[in-house]
């Protein structure tokens, strides 16, 4: 027996600096990656969708609904914050209903009508103020459909102070023969009121429950590949299994690193039609998310459990030892920013939005919204969910099979070939 204390290893000062610099990098980029991009949204929001309707039908010569957007459009109060998307009813309705708006402002078809009743004389009833409808849209983002309402709000309530110091100049000397209360209305005439643009069930998690369901279909391809991959070591023998107090180890049966890939990737395909279908059931018949189009809902769950699994392995395989820190930046640390849907894409900084055109999780929280929120429409994200997946698949492909076989070709074997020595001849 060694009496050597195991507790002498705490003197090696390379342990000390390699696992500081480990743990202190991941520290610093998880701060980076979840707190830079959601420090400041408004600040870095830039050309958030927003509808803009006008359907006001006007009186005679006069239209102030196409005035007061207008008036709205050229506004400088919201810089290139907003991007104004003019369009009829019926199309922003469309929009709203694939995600495609964060929310949207309506000028309805009585406001010249219901404006020029402010300026009547005839009656001494208080008239009624013409209303700017602000409609939300939760299902694109809670965060994103908040940003758009503060934004569009303002822009109307300025829009319609501007309106009302222009209808105050124009009646001059007749203001002392109106009431008071219509003297009031006439220099703020609009009323803003805000409205949801495309309901959701009670049961969507106010329009995150696309998310998080994303979230666990990754986090289970993640998860389950660090497990395969232990699991299928085990099985071939180049690993010990412990389980507690027990240890067991298998004979060794030789396997290149390509066909090992091949074995763990094989059991992940395979065990992602397990996985997705209780992820589904668990969401969907035990917990009562909302939610249609199942057997699509299941096929698309399925696939991206594949998808993400086998990508974990391929880093897992490539690099080795530091490959799970780089599968949990690469799918956790970098991925939870991106995703487009707590903080919207437009309001990131420009770095996060550039990782957000690849990263994993947004394409396939995309997809599963489309599902959900959206009766499964193909350019509401199901598109290209689909794509990015196939291309993801695709590259974890060449790149994991391409430098592993590199790997065995140059003799780079996980345990090395014994060979047996030459027998040097006894001299006479």
């Amino acid at each position: 027996m060694s009496a050597v204390s195991p507790f002498r290893v705490l003197r090696a000062k390379p342990l000390w600096i390699a696992n500081g610099v480990i743990t202190g990098v991941l520290a610093l980029l998880f701060t980076v990656f979840y707190v830079g991009a959601n420090i400041d949204p408004v600040d870095h929001m830039a050309k958030l969708p927003v509808g803009l309707v006008d359907a006001d039908e006007g009186v005679g010569q006069v239209d102030l609904g196409a005035h007061i957007t207008d008036s709205i459009k050229k506004s400088t109060a919201s810089g290139d914050k907003i991007d104004w998307k003019v369009m009829d009813e019926k199309e922003m309705r469309e929009e709203l209903g694939k995600g495609k708006l964060f929310g949207a402002l309506v000028v309805p078809g009585d406001f010249t009508s219901s404006t020029a009743a402010l300026t009547g004389t005839a009656t001494t009833k208080t008239p009624a103020r013409p209303t700017l409808t602000v409609l939300t849209n939760q299902s694109a983002g809670s965060v994103g459909s908040s940003l758009a309402r503060t934004a569009t709000t303002r822009a109307a309530e300025n829009a319609s102070l501007q309106l009302g110091k222009e209808l105050t100049a124009q009646t001059g000397a007749q203001q002392a023969k109106l009431p008071a209360a219509a003297r009031l209305l006439l220099a703020d005439p609009a009323a803003v009121t805000v409205e949801d643009g495309h309901p959701l069930g009670s049961h969507s998690g106010l329009g995150l429950t696309a998310f998080y369901y994303a979230l666990v279909l990754v986090v289970c391809g993640m998860l389950s590949a660090n497990v395969i991959s232990g699991q299928v070591d085990h099985a071939l023998g180049y690993t010990h299994n412990e389980m507690g107090p027990l240890r067991r180890h298998r004979p060794l049966i030789r396997a290149t690193r390509v066909q090992t890939l091949a074995i763990s990737s094989t059991l992940t395909a395979a065990l992602s039609l397990l996985m997705g279908t209780l992820v589904m059931a668990g969401a969907v018949g035990i917990m009562g998310m909302d939610a249609s189009h199942l057997p699509l809902l299941w096929l698309y769950s399925v696939c991206a459990i594949a998808v993400s699994g086998i990508g974990a392995l391929t880093l897992l395989a490539v690099f080795g030892t530091p490959g799970m820190l780089v599968v949990t930046l690469v799918f956790i640390g970098m991925a939870v920013p991106t995703a487009g849907a707590t903080t919207p894409i437009e309001a990131l900084p420009g770095f996060y939005r550039f990782l957000a055109e690849f990263e994993p999780l947004r394409q396939i929280t995309g997809g599963i919204r489309s599902i959900l929120y959206y009766d499964a429409q193909g350019d509401a994200g199901l598109t290209r969910g689909w794509v990015m997946m196939a291309a993801g698949l695709a590259a974890a492909a060449l790149f994991g099979f391409g430098v592993l076989g590199w790997y065995d070709r140059k003799g780079l074997h996980r345990i090395p070939v014994e060979t047996t020595p030459e027998k040097t001849p006894v001299p006479a």
